[in-house]
């Protein structure tokens, strides 16, 4: 699918889009910083969540601009293939809180004794609540960013989706 097409899906000129990729390419297409008034203008996007635009009180546009630039972020140019590591597979041998069979998530972060990886190829959520570790079937939603609200315990936590905000509740454990 072009450029073109992804910002055509959520309400925006190819221009628009465009620009929004060129930011992506710039930031490693973790994060983004960009201008342009299609987009709210100026603004910044990272794949943790965090998003800001210039006209900020429009949610409705941030919640089109953030899903535009999670959904361009998956479309990178391709990289060179990284040989496996050798050894056991697993939690240890990835370096990270998650099993490195799914390889590297397309959005994660933290906040408290809260962290979150999503890996859309999977179709999966983990969150890491505590020390344990709990995994979410996200069909075909996006996920741009995990909140922890006042309170404790998953039902404190808020997604942010392509479908807006979402409580954890609403998903299934995988």
């Amino acid at each position: 699918m072009s450029i073109e097409e992804i910002a055509a899906r959520h309400g925006f000129s190819g221009d628009a889009g465009r620009a929004a990729y060129a930011a992506l390419q710039a930031g490693g297409f973790s994060q983004a910083q960009f201008s342009h008034p299609e987009l709210g203008g100026m603004g910044q996007w990272m794949s943790g969540g965090m998003m800001m635009i210039g006209d900020m009180f429009n949610d409705n546009l941030k919640w089109r601009v953030g899903s535009l630039l999670s959904e361009l972020s998956q479309h990178r140019e391709p990289q060179p293939a990284m040989a496996p590591p050798q050894g056991n597979w697993g939690f240890a041998q990835s370096g990270n809180w998650w099993p490195s069979e799914l390889g590297s998530p397309a959005s994660s972060g933290s906040q408290n004794d809260m962290a979150y990886a999503w890996f859309p190829a999977s179709r999966r959520l983990l969150l890491k609540l505590s020390g344990d570790v709990f995994a979410f079937d996200t069909g075909d939603l996006s996920i741009y960013g995990v909140q922890q609200q006042q309170g404790s315990g998953m039902s404190s936590i808020v997604l942010n989706t392509s479908n807006g905000p979402m409580n954890l509740l609403g998903l299934n454990h995988a």
